[in-house]
């Protein structure tokens, strides 16, 4: 989803910026949540980390595919799948 709001923001003296309330309400980000800040070409890009998996939300170290986290117990599930 790309949602443009018309909003600027400027950088501060320590290098923040806010962002808006609307935003972070969309992508249920609350204080103190970690982002996730990545650069490509020209482009900055902010995500919410969350660092579990997709499907069934386990704490476990997980690969990303097409930006999402899947745990390797997920994984097997759906090769065994798959494989029907």
């Amino acid at each position: 989803m790309k949602l443009s709001t018309g909003i600027i923001r400027r950088v501060d003296e320590l290098g923040r910026i806010v962002i808006p309330k609307e935003m972070r309400k969309e992508l249920n980000i609350d204080q103190k949540d970690p982002i996730e800040i990545s650069i490509e070409d020209q482009t900055i890009t902010l995500r919410k980390y969350e660092n579990k998996c997709v499907f069934c939300g386990a704490l476990k170290p997980a690969i990303r595919y097409n930006g999402k986290l899947i745990c390797t117990k997920c994984i097997k599930e759906i090769n065994k799948s798959l494989e029907k």
